[in-house]
């Protein structure tokens, strides 16, 4: 049974991630660089991202609730919608354009694929201050630790941890500007 304390933290966490997207909703400029571990190799990137905030009972949130096989096709209380275009620093070259969808339920999210595979995932996501989410993620003999933080109205940083098999492979540093 879940006590009224949880109910409320369910609750403060679901107020949480609604304001998070939606203060994160817009078009924004993402440098990142990838470091390979151990050997330090790394790799620039810079992507144009667009978020855009998805509320409850919207189509997209129905569709990734019968993708999970959820009975209530209303239950994901928000979520967000994230494209990218991704091109290599260094050359130019184009490396993915792409999207996924997360979709909030309690203090999980429920994505459409994961970071390295297409099938549907959840995270597990907790705010350590009202600007601050993080995420973990796990599929496939590997864990994802990401935290994304809001920095005024026009910044957010990021960083991911990948590990497999309780060892850190790769770490990704991201700074996005909101360029709309």
């Amino acid at each position: 049974m879940t006590s009224p304390l949880q109910l409320a933290q369910t609750s403060e966490e679901s107020l949480k991630v609604a304001e998070f997207f939606q203060q994160s909703a817009g078009q924004w400029r993402s440098e990142r660089r990838y470091y390979t571990l151990p050997d330090g190799e790394t790799k620039e990137m810079v992507s144009l991202i667009t978020v855009r905030f998805l509320e409850q009972g919207c189509t997209e949130l129905q569709q990734l609730a019968q993708l999970h096989g959820l009975n209530d096709p209303d239950a994901l209380t928000c979520g967000a919608y994230i494209a990218w275009e991704s091109t290599a620093s260094i050359s130019g070259r184009k490396q993915s354009n792409s999207s996924t969808m997360f979709g909030v339920l309690g203090t999980t999210l429920y994505r459409d694929r994961g970071f390295a595979t297409s099938k549907p995932v959840t995270a597990e996501y907790y705010f350590v201050n009202p600007k601050t989410m993080c995420l973990r993620t796990e599929y496939n003999g590997s864990m994802f630790e990401e935290e994304l933080k809001l920095i005024g109205r026009n910044y957010r940083t990021r960083q991911t941890i990948i590990s497999r098999a309780g060892e850190q492979q790769m770490i990704g540093q991201y700074l996005e500007k909101r360029i709309k």
